[in-house]
């Protein structure tokens, strides 16, 4: 059965006015849409929390071609954090990324919001993020918080000496040719749904970025996965595995990790739902968007009857019930 058969089968996906998915083998893609709107595999929709692999990817790439090890303590790259640093002055790099960090999960999106959009807004919301401590010991669970990324994006900005748009764009998007995928909302973005209301097309706030809001194509992110498999030694890096046994999730570096080496995540925001999943060892990368916020189960079914003639694994109910 081909994508597009695959896509048509998906109850869930039959009242979304629009469905989007891709995948590439080898850099071999295949693509297939659905709606009553015309979009193509280049339309614009937010991606929600796929933006964290954005982040990931770009803060990594930074920090190799500096020099600079994931073992780095996070309070070594933010000194001007350090004197209001209630948190564990060990947690590195890795564990942020890898939601390890064991962080007290106190400051959330309306408290972040209220802090603008100036240039320094990001860096006070890591403030606030370290100034409430710790709830456990760093490394000891995984426990999945959005100001974890306020902090990597402080540090990607700290070291492009620039904002995080800037560096973000400097050291990922412009490199591998992302023209289309910005925190911007350009002119042809997709409307999000939430049931039978359509939602006005707004700004995402700039504490948030980090962790959430980008606009981005199944085109380009199918680019995204294929730059991974293209760099063994990055994507090794954030594949490998930073969760203790006993956790209740398997995760990378911003990527949830499959019984077969899969690494998948989700997207969740007003009007819209998102899905990716790469196989490695396979060269197969995969992604799915949609602007109704009822489509994730189907997204998530998509992508797992996609992936199952690679792995055998059927992996739906993890992609669906992923924490983002």
């Amino acid at each position: 059965m081909n994508l597009q058969e695959l896509m048509d089968e998906q109850a869930g996906l039959r009242d979304v006015t629009a469905v989007v998915a891709g995948s590439s083998t080898a850099g071999t893609r295949t693509t297939a849409t659905r709606g009553p709107v015309a979009v193509t595999v280049d339309s614009c929709f937010r991606i929600a929390s796929l933006t964290k692999i954005f982040t990931s990817t770009a803060l990594v790439r930074t920090l190799r071609d500096m020099g600079v090890s994931l073992s780095t303590p996070v309070v070594e790259l933010l000194p001007g954090l350090a004197p209001a640093w209630r948190a564990d002055d060990s947690i590195t790099i890795e564990q942020i990324l890898g939601q390890v960090s064991g962080l007290r999960e106190s400051v959330d999106a309306a408290t972040v919001k209220a802090l603008g959009d100036g240039d320094g807004a990001l860096l006070e919301a890591a403030r606030l993020v370290v100034c409430a401590g710790n709830e456990r010991k760093p490394g000891e669970q995984w426990s999945y918080y959005n100001g974890n990324y306020f902090l990597a994006g402080s540090i990607l900005a700290a070291l492009g000496g620039t904002t995080f748009e800037g560096a973000l764009k400097g050291n990922l998007l412009d490199p591998w040719g992302l023209a289309r995928t910005g925190f911007e909302t350009l002119a042809a973005s997709v409307t999000g749904w939430s049931g039978t209301t359509e939602l006005p097309l707004l700004g995402y706030p700039r504490t948030r970025r980090p962790s959430g809001g980008l606009w981005s194509s199944v085109s380009e992110l199918l680019s995204v996965g294929e730059g991974l498999l293209a760099d063994r030694a990055l994507l090794e890096e954030i594949r490998g595995r930073r969760t203790r046994s006993d956790d209740p999730m398997a995760y990378g570096l911003g990527w949830a990790l499959g019984p077969s080496g899969q690494m998948y995540l989700n997207g969740r925001l007003p009007g819209y739902r998102a899905a990716m999943l790469l196989v490695p060892d396979r060269n197969y990368v995969s992604a799915a968007l949609a602007n109704q916020e009822t489509a994730l189960p189907a997204l998530a079914r998509l992508l797992s009857d996609m992936q199952q003639p690679l792995t055998g694994d059927d992996i739906a109910k993890a992609v669906d019930d992923f924490a983002a």
